[in-house]
């Protein structure tokens, strides 16, 4: 594995209303910078382990999509999923919420899983050069988009 990002923000919500915002991936459209939402595969219909979702994600003119599978599924507490580019490991995304007397603690956490020989031809398709610093921001954004829309 290579890199790995995370970043905290305290928000004026319950752990439950955040977890359901965050596991509800066709909407994550609606917080993140880069994705655009997507579709549950294979009949899913909501975020549970090995359930499967169809992403699509721009940044710029650039556009892509890739394969979700959810790893963990603890309302309230933890959400996380894993990315995938057919059968190339991508990333892993985690959302880690803990209740504190302001709201809640939401901590999202990015794992760079993707192979060294891989990291030039993702660089090309998503017009990202340097994923890491680059995401860190997107988090920022991504959290400051769920605030307002939770509050």
């Amino acid at each position: 594995m290579g890199d790995r990002v995370s970043v905290s923000r305290e928000i004026a919500a319950s752990p439950e209303t955040l977890y359901a915002m965050v596991a509800d991936l066709p909407r994550m459209g609606e917080w993140s910078p880069e994705n655009q939402g997507g579709r549950w595969l294979d009949g899913a219909a909501e975020a549970s382990p090995g359930a499967r979702f169809r992403g699509r994600n721009r940044h710029g003119w650039h556009s892509w999509s890739t394969l979700v599978t959810v790893v963990d599924a603890e309302p309230g507490r933890r959400f996380a999923f894993r990315v995938d580019l057919g059968p190339v490991p991508i990333s892993q995304w985690t959302y880690e919420l803990e209740a504190v007397p302001a709201g809640c603690r939401v901590t999202e956490s990015w794992a760079d899983r993707r192979p060294r020989w891989f990291v030039p031809i993702a660089a090309l398709a998503t017009g990202v050069g340097d994923r890491t610093p680059y995401t860190r921001d997107g988090m920022a954004q991504t959290l400051e988009s769920l605030a307002a829309a939770a509050t």
